[in-house]
């Protein structure tokens, strides 16, 4: 038993001399090929004993130790590895850089998002700052709508040209209305003809008073200047310059439907007064103008009906001219106590038509 333990000492003792042998050999070969650099020895070498260092050659390594017992001896032994040339060390690496690659695309990513946000803060603030006035701006019609939309006066109410609710192409009067207008007179459609609701209907009305005005009462065109739907809208008639059958100094405002027997709506007052607030700023109308209804100025008829004139005689603009104790309508302009330019005009041209001598009091007149 002895025997055989020396023999494996003797085995091991061999095999550690052999591996340090080898590493001293690639050290000196690594030392000559290195030879110009500043870098010194490994102090490891000079440490180990003299009888280590001329120890027995790499020949006389047993032959059943393979390289790979060797590596395992040398890292057991606490050897360092010969690994990367620390001469190396500092000198710029030929290889590509990933962590660089991934510093630029950070850099890259963090600017982009910079300048989005930059740009979309700009634009939030440039809105903030524009937004009160276009939203307190009043919307007229005139020359501050696009072209191909429909114009409107605000909070709503569309102006419905002549064209669109599809009036006669040559129906047109000839009269020229002078501005500023003093009155504005109201009136009402009448024959118990409920309020129209819908821009389709509406234009229908529209379309059968114009056919009624030229073919029955002989009128060159639709008697009122302006007409006022349930639907809110307002619908051209002959418009601003163009006189009315009533009166050729004044502007007449027709709500469509008759409301002696039903309510207006107040879609309908609403455009009114936003219709007239336009008239005054385009100095279509006077300032100080009056708001009549047509039984005021005309005693035989009770248009715009009593639902409505009961709704008129509250507004601050109303005139009681042509009431009990008052003055007929514009008897300081030189107006005739009866307004009725369409009654004058048949009688002047001698037109007698059987409708007219009939119709109801409650017709537009």
């Amino acid at each position: 038993m002895k025997l055989l333990l020396k023999i494996h000492n003797k085995d091991r003792h061999s095999t550690t001399t052999a591996a340090v042998n080898l590493f001293q050999r690639k050290r000196k070969y690594h030392h000559r090929r290195h030879s110009k650099s500043s870098s010194p020895v490994p102090s490891g070498a000079a440490s180990l004993p003299a009888s280590q260092q001329s120890g027995p050659s790499a020949s006389s390594t047993p032959p059943h130790v393979s390289s790979s017992s060797l590596t395992s001896a040398v890292s057991g032994a606490a050897v360092p590895c010969a690994g990367r040339n620390n001469q190396n060390r500092g000198l710029p690496s030929a290889e590509p850089s990933t962590l660089r690659q991934e510093r630029y695309f950070i850099y890259g990513a963090l600017i982009f998002f910079a300048i989005v946000g930059f740009s979309t803060a700009i634009y939030f603030i440039v809105n903030q700052v524009r937004g009160p006035a276009d939203i307190d701006r009043e919307i007229l019609f005139d020359t501050n709508y696009h072209r191909r939309t429909m114009p409107n006066l605000g909070n709503s109410h569309m102006i419905i040209e002549r064209r669109n609710w599809g009036s006669q192409v040559d129906a047109h009067a000839s009269i020229q209305l002078e501005h500023p207008v003093q009155y504005v007179i109201v009136t009402h459609i009448g024959l118990r003809s409920k309020n129209c609701t819908g821009m389709h209907e509406c234009a229908n009305r529209m379309r059968m008073l114009q056919d009624a005005a030229i073919g029955e009462r002989n009128l060159p065109d639709i008697p009122s200047n302006f007409y006022l739907g349930g639907d809110g809208n307002v619908y051209v008639g002959r418009g601003w310059d163009i006189a009315n059958s009533y009166h050729n100094r004044t502007l007449s405002v027709c709500f469509i439907g008759d409301f002696q027997t039903y309510e207006p709506k107040e879609s309908q007052f609403s455009a009114l007064h936003h219709l007239l607030t336009y008239g005054v700023i385009q100095r279509k109308l006077a300032n100080d103008y009056k708001l009549v209804a047509r039984r005021q100025t005309k005693p035989t008829t009770a248009s715009p009906g009593d639902m409505l004139y009961a709704r008129l005689v509250r507004l601050s603009r109303w005139n009681p001219c042509g009431t009990q104790a008052y003055a007929h309508c514009g008897a300081e302009l030189g107006f005739p106590s009866v307004w009725d330019d369409e009654h004058d005009f048949n009688e002047r041209n001698g037109i007698h038509n059987p409708l007219l001598i009939h119709r109801k009091s409650t017709e537009e007149e």
